[in-house]
């Protein structure tokens, strides 16, 4: 009898059962302390196997607040009239180029009435002004509408948003946005991860190309639609490895459903992309990138130290207890001693820094 009831505390779950959630709660509160929102338990498991980590350019990478650097317009258009359309037209919209051209140009002219507003993904706005076209956006927008020009964006490194009016190029605006601070330690430190990097945007090819060259980034691809996002992590995903996205904008949140994780930039990010993320990040920092990487792997090292020690000492104990060697003392030990040293060891992720 003495022997069953020996078995008996020592078989109790409780040091399993506390224990391992304990430790994923607390991976969780170690996030939340650092800034990083994770939406479930599973996703710091998931963050602890990533092997490739693909990123957005504005918004993640630089700072998503531009400037307007250069203004150019044809002859035979007023500039001030259609920079106050474009200014009214771009209030629609919540890109940061939208805010730049705003801070440029000043308060918006109410007078002036829009009509047929349309948001045309990974181009631009359209719009109707006194019964004319409006086109606000990149060059592949004027494309798409027919719209002929005599320069070559490409010649232009900063982002250039092209404007036609009653379907004839009236002129370009050159904005150009500055890298985050902690980019490159980011950039570093997923590489001592050995965590490959991509980075995808809808910008220019050559802007791209000038941030990851800056970055030391290999793989990089501008002039991206949303879908070309899609298709490029469909790519990575079919060579088997796990993938974390990271974006801010409405147009990132097809992809950032599609990867392994999904990460977003909670302060600049669209709230369709903060919905659809795993991860949030508060501050917009891409260094809690491979912070949260980190939490992620801490975290899953910690369960299985918990889960390990539970079944190593409820083991031994159970054969000293079937060899009547074990007294009531051992069996509480086994049971509520060692529930109290796991929890101790899940607390104990709360005090590291990362």
């Amino acid at each position: 009898m003495y022997r069953a009831l020996i078995f008996l505390v020592i078989s109790c779950p409780c040091a399993l059962v506390i224990s391992i959630p304990l430790g994923y709660f607390g991976g969780i509160g170690a996030g939340s302390k650092n800034g990083i929102l994770f939406k479930g338990s599973n996703f710091l498991d998931s963050l602890a196997g990533i092997q490739h980590v693909v990123m957005d350019k504005t918004g993640t990478m630089t700072e998503g607040v531009f400037k307007v650097q250069e203004v150019i317009f044809n002859d035979g258009f007023s500039k001030d009239e259609i920079l106050q359309m474009v200014n009214v037209l771009e209030s629609k919209s919540s890109h940061p180029v939208a805010t730049a051209i705003h801070d440029y140009v000043g308060d918006i002219n109410h007078k002036i009435k829009l009509e047929n507003v349309e948001e045309i993904s990974g181009h631009g706005l359209k719009a109707t002004v006194s019964g004319k076209e409006l086109l606000v956006g990149n060059f592949k927008l004027l494309d798409k509408f027919n719209v002929s020009y005599d320069m070559d964006p490409d010649s232009i490194v900063h982002t250039v948003i092209a404007i036609a009016r009653d379907n004839k190029f009236a002129g370009y605006m050159s904005i150009a946005d500055s890298i985050k601070e902690d980019a490159q330690l980011t950039v570093n430190k997923l590489k001592a991860l050995n965590i490959k990097i991509t980075m995808l945007s809808g910008d220019k090819s050559n802007v791209v190309k000038f941030v990851a060259d800056k970055l030391g980034i290999a793989n990089a691809f501008g002039d991206l639609l949303p879908e070309d996002k899609v298709n490029k992590v469909k790519e990575i995903k079919a060579g088997n490895e796990t993938v974390a996205f990271v974006g801010d904008g409405v147009n990132d949140a097809p992809v950032v459903a599609l990867s392994d994780v999904g990460i977003a930039m909670g302060g600049l990010g669209s709230d369709a992309t903060i919905e659809t993320a795993d991860v949030v990040i508060q501050d917009d920092k891409p260094g809690k990138i491979p912070m949260a990487i980190n939490i992620g792997k801490q975290t899953k090292k910690i369960v299985w130290q918990n889960i390990i020690l539970a079944f190593s000492v409820k083991a031994i104990v159970l054969v000293l207890g079937a060899g009547g060697l074990a007294t009531m003392w051992e069996a509480v030990f086994a049971d509520v001693g060692v529930a109290l040293l796991a929890i101790l060891n899940a607390v104990r992720i709360q005090r590291m820094k990362f």
